[in-house]
């Protein structure tokens, strides 16, 4: 085999990821996870019935269409008209894909060129970074600074070159929390179309906004023919393990997407399809209810911490705080959630790993509260001795 590298060189230092590692870390010692970001209690049983009785009675076992089944595709169309205002054809405009993961593999695959520049939000998603190297592009930081963790839209302007194709934005943002407000998602739109550029929104956390509310950049002027809407059931309906996302778009955007989305998984989860089309048709009261569930969480969990001698950054959407480590006197993210299990039995992740500005990222690390209460206040009392 020669001298070669076997692992294609544009993803040379992209091994194991942070989750597994400090998942493993978690079992190893017997420690609380909080750093994988999975609910410990499944969603509503009314949609886990949905999908056992679609598998019962033969729905969805075999090959779906590779759009996804009408049913839910319908029901994505009318979530985007109930909750937004907007209007998509479910045959035309609507994508469903293996999970918010394989959308955004899918969509820059295929909007992308070698040699493309990609202006993301860092801290970012880490298969964001993996997606755009597969695609032969080159992604620009945008970099989040604490205490806000808003992004800077002079530095934004001054990252756009005449390379630049494309901007991926992540709203409400992991790992910070942030929730772009009215006013920076019209800016944002406004480069957008003064440049030319594509958008690519992954908008998995929109019902887990904790403060403030989820506005989608696709319904501003301009920006209906250049952006592609991702969002999933996982986050909302506490079923990460089925992996059901979808894209919203304008026909062409759609076109483009699922021509690369057919030749990854072509079509999955056929059975859970069918439930979550009925996941999305909940009434107000299990949104409503998610929201204030999470907000709860978010307050034990981020008073423990302050608590416990950490600098916590109160995040206004998602399920995950970020923290500052130097108050507790340490420096360095990665050893601190390495030797953590150890020291106090709980496991959390390093945001450096998000980071290609790791000076920004090295002091901080993100906890997630999507957890029962008793799990959360037991990880308190344990971080309590730090």
């Amino acid at each position: 085999m020669g001298t070669r590298p076997l692992l294609n060189r544009r993803l040379a230092g992209m091994g194991t990821t942070i989750f597994a590692e400090m998942s493993a870390l978690a079992t190893a010692t017997g420690s609380i996870n909080l750093g994988q970001g999975f609910p410990d209690t499944d969603g509503p049983a009314a949609i886990a019935r949905a999908a056992a009785d679609a598998v019962l009675n033969g729905r969805g076992n075999q090959y779906p269409p590779g759009p996804g089944i009408p049913e839910l595709r319908t029901a994505i169309a009318e979530h985007q008209q109930r909750f937004y205002g907007l209007t998509h054809d479910p045959d035309t405009e609507v994508l469903v894909t293996a999970g918010a993961t394989e959308a955004i593999a899918a969509a820059l695959l295929a909007l992308l060129e070698p040699g493309d520049e990609v202006i993301a939000f860092e801290p970012f998603y880490d298969s964001y970074a993996a997606c755009i190297a597969m695609a032969g592009a080159v992604r620009v930081p945008l970099t989040l600074r604490q205490p806000d963790f808003r992004p800077d839209l002079d530095e934004l302007r001054a990252l756009i070159t005449p390379r630049t194709r494309l901007l991926l934005i992540n709203t409400p943002h992991n790992p910070t929390g942030l929730v772009l407000d009215p006013a920076e998602l019209a800016a944002i739109a406004e480069l957008a179309v003064e440049h030319d550029l594509l958008v690519i929104t992954d908008e998995v956390y929109e019902h887990l906004v904790l403060t403030g509310a989820h506005h989608p950049i696709s319904a501003l002027p301009g920006m209906r023919e250049r952006t592609v809407t991702i969002s999933s059931a996982g986050k909302t309906f506490s079923f990460t393990g089925w992996k059901v996302g979808w894209v919203t778009a304008a026909p062409a955007l759609v076109a483009a997407v699922r021509t690369a989305k057919q030749y990854l998984t072509y079509v999955s989860a056929g059975p859970f399809q069918y439930a979550v089309a009925e996941a999305l048709r909940l009434p107000d009261s299990y949104f409503t209810e998610l929201r204030a569930d999470l907000r709860r969480k978010r307050d034990l969990l981020a008073e423990g911490l302050s608590a416990a001698g950490f600098r916590v950054f109160e995040p206004a959407g998602t399920y995950f705080i970020t923290t500052d480590i130097t108050p507790l006197g340490e420096k360095d993210g990665i050893e601190f959630c390495r030797t953590l299990p150890e020291r106090c039995g709980v496991v959390a992740i390093p945001n450096v790993v998000f980071y290609d500005n790791a000076d920004a990222g090295r002091p901080l690390v993100r906890f997630t509260f999507c957890k029962k209460d008793e799990v959360l206040q037991e990880a308190v009392n344990r971080l309590g001795r730090l």
